[in-house]
């Protein structure tokens, strides 16, 4: 302790005109001191206003620049420490330094503005005024092909210093970016990976720019996929497979390189993982297999890599996720059911996947899930089907399949996100498919929950889909007991809501489905008709310019029907719908325009 006392105090008074073996002494001292005790050690330096004098010294032509850079590294590994060295006014002079041509010097002198920068605002905001990113991308460049042992340890310290100078900072991440740091980077990782030190701070790196939009950009013109997966073969680690998995997820966002992976073969690589940690309960096998089948549900997220894996249905990656599903593993399962809504995205592999059994084998699966209730599977596997049910070949198919009475089994369910699935699914199955939907609108139990979750004002998703699944069931069943369970069950009021919604196409829903309650049933929904305003609410989508023209029409068709009621047709009359309807014989659409004559003939006679 007294020698590091005097050596702070010997380098504060003669650091100016001392010579260089007198200095090499302090320094050496310090070292020694920070190599036992660096925090403490650190404090003393702080308190004893040494780091200002250190500034002076990093000059190229000194012999001790080395050292004195050495020692600003291992005290910034304090975090306590980075501000008083930005402070200090270290951050210029260091940056002067990467100009220089000592290895040694450049070594110490990426380190410690690696350290500066290292969770510091200050530090990364003094390196990029000092513009020192600019020369390590440089050094980075000429010193990429070298291979030499001194060369690679460089490269490491630098590519560490733009890691910390670049982490969670988007402004900085953009700058090293438009640097063209990626291809430089990509370069880097194919020649240098027998290292594993610099293959693990490239991979960082990656880490760091490849959450940006623009940065997935530049990747796609690189051979980034091969030189992952060639990577990830070689890997027995599950740390490092970890880190190139970091880094693939984000990538993969992007359909191109969501293509380029499945080229390099990252598929049969995710496969055998999952084929190895299926049945192990270790935990590192547990988050592997989950990493491997969520990364596997993304790459056929992209069109082309879903077709290209499909491969008409006889793909050999296909066969295996559909293997998933009956899996006993709850992560395969989810993905298995993914995957497949994901092959679900076009009618040609819909109608290849029912035809081919599929339907039977996303029943048994929600069958295993209707007790215990994984709430992820089950809407994993809601959304295959409901994708499945998308062509018109496919409905009747599935319907007699057993899928409706499947899927009204989870109507007691309590989570939002399977009520909404399950909603869509048999909104999907009932489309044009009259004898369904009027079993379906007849079962007062679900229409009485369709009314219920009519009301989920938290869950916007759930209400839009149980509205519209009312609208349907009347629409495409067109059927009076169907409207009269829906009557009975209080479901008027929330179609003639949904008529005012501010979609189009749910607003028309609306207006045909009670168009057909006031052709088909006026008498039971009068009162209901009446009390939920909606012939006011007619006068003011024909009034409203901004009203779509197959919304007036629809508004006109349905005032035509009410008039067969007599305090809907007095309400009619008390709210000068004459007026409106008049102005619309000339409008421009020329189904308004004609709808509009007949509707003022209507209620002309009627009045």
């Amino acid at each position: 302790a007294d020698n590091l006392s005097d050596a702070l105090k010997k380098l504060k008074i003669t650091a100016t005109d001392s010579t260089a073996d007198s200095l090499e002494g302090c320094l050496d001292c310090l070292l020694q001191a920070l190599a036992q005790n660096n925090t403490e050690t650190s404090e003393k330096i702080q308190k004893s206003g040494v780091l200002q004098v250190f500034a002076s010294l990093l000059t190229p032509q000194s012999s001790c620049t080395a050292k004195v850079a050495n020692i600003i590294a291992e005290v910034a590994r304090n975090e306590f420490m980075r501000n008083p060295c930005v402070d200090a006014g270290l951050i210029p002079p260091l940056v002067q330094l990467l100009n220089c041509k000592d290895q040694e010097v450049l070594l110490q002198t990426g380190r410690a503005l690696g350290n500066i920068c290292y969770d510091s605002h200050e530090g990364r905001n003094a390196v990029d005024h000092a513009g020192g990113a600019h020369i390590v991308v440089d050094h980075i460049r000429s010193l990429c092909s070298k291979t030499d042992p001194a060369s690679e340890k460089l490269l490491t310290v630098f590519c560490g210093m733009l890691m910390n100078y670049s982490n969670e900072n988007d402004t900085l991440q953009s700058q090293l970016i438009n640097m063209g740091v990626i291809p430089t980077l990509v370069k880097l990782l194919g020649i240098h990976c027998q290292n594993a030190a610099l293959t693990e701070m490239c991979l960082v790196a990656f880490g760091n720019l490849a959450e940006l939009e623009s940065s997935k950009e530049q990747f796609a013109y690189t051979n980034i996929a091969e030189e992952l997966v060639k990577l990830f073969k070689k890997q027995i680690e599950h740390d490092k497979k970890e880190m190139i998995f970091e880094v693939l997820a984000p990538l993969a966002e992007n359909d191109v390189i969501k293509l380029q992976l499945v080229e390099a073969g990252l598929v049969e690589c995710l496969l055998e993982i999952v084929q190895k940690t299926v049945d192990s309960d270790k935990e590192d096998d547990i988050a592997e297999l989950k990493t491997a089948s969520d990364l596997m549900v993304l790459l056929l997220l992209g069109d082309e890599s879903m077709q290209k894996l499909f491969e008409g249905g006889k793909g050999s990656v296909f066969q295996r996720v559909l293997s998933w599903i009956p899996s006993n593993s709850h992560q395969l399962q989810l993905a298995g059911a993914l995957a497949i809504a994901n092959f679900a995205r076009n009618d040609g592999n819909c109608i290849h996947m029912v035809d081919n059994g599929i339907v039977q084998k996303l029943m048994d699966l929600l069958d295993r899930h209707v007790e215990d209730g994984n709430v992820t599977v089950q809407h994993a596997a809601l959304s295959a089907l409901r994708n499945l049910a998308i062509p018109v070949v496919n409905k009747a198919k599935m319907l007699s399949a057993g899928v409706a009475e499947a899927v009204l089994k989870f109507l007691r369910s309590e989570m939002p996100p399977v009520q909404f699935k399950l909603l869509g699914t048999l909104r999907m199955l009932i489309d044009a498919q009259a004898e369904a939907a009027e079993q379906l609108g007849k079962n007062a139990k679900l229409v009485e929950r369709l009314v219920e979750w009519c009301e989920a004002k938290d869950h916007a998703g759930v209400m839009g889909e149980s509205n519209r699944l009312l609208s349907a069931l009347i629409r495409h069943s067109k059927s009076k007991d169907v409207i009269r369970t829906i009557v009975q069950s209080g479901g008027i009021k929330h179609l003639v809501t949904m008529a005012t919604s501010e979609h189009v196409i749910m607003q028309n829903e609306a207006l045909v489905a009670l168009a057909l309650i006031a052709a088909l049933e006026l008498v039971t929904a009068e009162k209901d008709l009446e009390n939920a305003q909606l012939v006011q609410i007619l006068h003011r989508l024909l009034s409203d310019d901004r009203s779509a023209p197959e919304i007036k029409y629809n508004s006109m068709v349905l005032i035509c029907a009410l008039i067969g009621s007599e305090p809907l047709q007095k309400e009619v009359q008390s709210m000068a719908f004459l007026e409106v309807v008049s102005k619309l014989r000339s409008h421009e659409n020329k189904t308004v325009a004609q709808q509009a004559s007949l509707t003022e003939q209507r209620l002309a006679v009627e009045s």
